[in-house]
């Protein structure tokens, strides 16, 4: 789909901070409040915008750290679908955040949300893994975020300690 200037500087606009309004983007791009409305709203329709999002850091929340981590799966696509079926098998899943086609050693790599450790684990064994077309799994655990999505996470002074060992 060809986009006009105008609506490319919008989506670029809105995926840099979601909660701009239309009149703070209008002046950004030059159009009036009406057209940049009727332009983010037919976005929208074509699914060109699929969501507005915010990025949590649920380490500073206490009781909501939870687990976050990324599943390289290796498959065997089928016959008139190739990767498209397993993969849309494994993003039907409430855990599973993300699903990509990837190069490489894998097919797919899943990031999926856990509470724990042990919820992770059990997802992959009871779920992913008992799935036909995969033939393997490697479960990587997201340790700490430093940036996700192009957005810097603050350093807490508790992360920036230095332990000395005698």
């Amino acid at each position: 789909m060809k986009l006009s200037q105008k609506e490319t500087e919008i989506l670029e606009l809105l995926e840099e901070n979601s909660r701009l309004t239309p009149l703070a983007i209008a002046k950004m791009v030059q159009l009036s409040e009406e057209e940049t409305i009727e332009t983010i709203k037919r976005l929208e329709e074509l699914k060109v915008i699929i969501d507005y999002s915010t990025t949590v850091n649920w380490r500073k929340v206490d009781g909501h750290e939870g687990v976050t981590a990324m599943i390289d799966v290796k498959v065997a696509p089928k016959r008139g679908t190739g990767f498209d079926a397993i993969a849309e098998r494994i993003y039907r899943f409430n855990e599973v955040k993300s699903v990509y086609l990837m190069s490489g050693a894998y097919d797919l790599s899943v990031v999926i949300e856990g509470r724990s450790m042990s919820e992770v684990a059990h997802f992959v064994s009871d779920k992913l893994s008992t799935l036909d077309s995969v033939l393997s799994t490697t479960t990587h655990f997201i340790l700490k975020k430093y940036k996700h999505d192009g957005k810097i996470y603050e350093q807490d002074d508790e992360d920036r300690r230095i332990v000395v060992s005698p």
